[in-house]
């Protein structure tokens, strides 16, 4: 049984805990240790109605754990509503989950890290990477949201703005990472968008539409990542592209930008060039000016760099680099691109084996140790 089929389940099980009265903290330990042994057993002999088999593990987990607390004897009374083994109603509780965790009570750092752990499936390395602070760190802040939201009702609402954030981090992680949770936020901002009539959930439901149309042009047959500029744009989705720009419009003319709609509007503008040569650069350094007015985000200013060395040539794309913290993530890589790209490839070279060093997936460390061996390879032979 797949691990990803094990996970996608993950929501509404934890959903089904909370409405049966478990506190959030205590069934999202259950929910994990049920999925341990689903993980494990599963391969061997998998059930015939998985969801109605984590329901009643993880709800014996629960009741276990709670027996074992020094408030077990005022909690007695849930184990006669232990469900029967059997197949589970199908309720969606994957938003209202999302809110849950997005509690105002909470930081949006917390929420967020809160969130693609206990719903998202994420482990909490991979959390502490995209945030860049040490595993024990993050272990520990997840922990104490954990502790935060425990025993908030449904009917608490969370922030819009935090559900936005940890839906893109999801998407992001499903699109490049190891868990494919891509199109599963894609659903859930669909949900969300029906829902609510909000300018910037229009942006990102856009954003992720546009992202995913190309992603079957992101990798080649032998697992290798493919740079947008060489993508065959004969295998990205029209329907998703159309769809996006579609619904991007839309939320442009309402005139309430904002960071997603910004971003969308950087990836309509590739989606809608013929060729990777017929890309409007200059109109796509307007947008992520207008993306660093928003937000100040120091990766939004490490894209510009790349942009504007597009559209105004590499020197003036390496002055725009040069005014950012050379600690930032991917900073290497792009000073060796802009290099490359101005004539200097021993510099470049030497930037991408340092950069390959620094990368976060294997993918991306194979690109780039290829990228420097393809110039050392020119300067050699």
């Amino acid at each position: 049984m797949n691990e990803v089929l094990i996970r996608s389940l993950t929501p509404s099980v934890l959903g089904i805990l909370v409405r049966r009265g478990a506190d959030f903290a205590a069934a999202e330990d259950a929910v994990q240790e049920a999925l341990v042994e689903a993980v494990r057993g599963w391969e061997a002999d998998p059930p015939r109605d998985p969801k109605g088999w984590l329901v009643t593990v993880a709800w014996r987990k629960f009741l276990d754990a709670t027996r074992a607390d020094s408030a077990r004897r005022r909690r007695e009374d849930l184990v006669d509503q232990e469900p029967e083994p059997g197949p589970a109603a199908e309720v969606d509780d994957t938003l209202q989950l999302y809110f849950l965790c997005a509690h105002p009570s909470l930081t949006p750092s917390s929420a967020v890290a809160l969130t693609l752990r206990a719903i998202g499936g994420l482990t909490t390395r991979q959390i502490a990477q995209a945030y860049l602070v040490p595993e024990a760190t993050m272990a520990q802040r997840i922990s104490r949201a954990k502790r935060t939201v425990s025993g908030v009702g449904f009917e608490q609402p969370g922030d819009v703005a935090t559900v936005l954030r940890v839906l893109y981090l999801v998407f992001n992680e499903g699109y490049s990472g190891d868990v494919d949770l891509a199109a599963e936020a894609i659903r859930l901002t669909r949900q969300l968008a029906a829902a609510i009539d909000h300018p910037e959930v229009a942006g990102l439901l856009a954003l992720m539409l546009l992202h995913h149309a190309r992603r079957a042009g992101r990798i080649a047959p032998d697992g290798s990542l493919v740079p947008l500029a060489e993508q065959d744009r004969g295998r990205w989705d029209t329907r998703l592209i159309a769809e996006g720009v579609g619904i991007l419009q839309a939320a442009l003319a309402r005139d309430r930008l904002g960071e997603f709609q910004a971003q969308a509007a950087v990836a309509a503008l590739h989606a809608d060039a013929p060729t990777a040569e017929e890309t409007d650069w200059v109109q796509i350094v307007e947008w992520y000016d207008e993306l660093v007015r928003l937000t100040d985000s120091p990766v939004a200013r490490l894209n510009r760099a790349v942009a504007v060395g597009e559209a105004d040539g590499a020197r003036a794309g390496l002055a725009a680099l040069g005014e950012l913290d050379d600690s930032l993530p991917r900073y290497t890589a792009v000073s060796a691109y802009l290099h490359e790209r101005d004539g200097d490839p021993v510099t470049a070279a030497r930037l991408y084996a340092e950069a390959a060093h620094k990368a976060s997936s294997l993918a991306e460390r194979d690109h780039l140790t290829r990228q420097a061996a393809r110039l050392n390879a020119g300067r050699n032979g």
